[in-house]
């Protein structure tokens, strides 16, 4: 099992830049592949990123690409998410989430592990 916190959310201005850091712990972070995913008031949740477990390959939705970038440092067992050129619609709760099995995955059901979330607002 992982417990994971994320961190890092606030108020920005929109073209703003914020870092987002999912810290875990429990099992070998090493040994999960790994996923952001945001909720805005009153949507579903949906897809941002994912890493494998390496950290060798990536995956976006196509809503971020060229603005976020998301990376990890296994020795740290940290998650990291890179989010530039912030737009108003970027506002959401942001989660990090776990996953056993290999492979990068865009669906909730996917992950395994959730962490609490970290609210970012961007305003225009």
């Amino acid at each position: 099992q992982v417990q994971l916190v994320e961190s890092g959310g606030g108020l920005v201005q929109a073209g703003g830049s914020l870092r987002l850091s999912c810290a875990a712990s429990g099992r070998t972070f090493g040994s999960y592949a790994m996923g952001w995913f945001r909720q805005a008031p009153g949507k579903e949740r949906e897809f941002v990123a994912a890493i494998t477990s390496s950290g060798g390959s990536t995956n976006y939705a196509n809503s971020v690409k060229g603005r976020f970038t998301i990376s990890r440092d296994n020795a740290k067992s940290t998650l990291y998410l890179q989010m530039n050129t912030l737009k108003p619609e970027d506002t959401a709760v942001y989660y990090c989430a776990a996953r056993a099995a290999a492979g990068l995955r865009v669906g909730i059901t996917d992950y395994d592990y959730w962490g609490q979330g970290t609210q970012v607002a961007v305003s225009s």
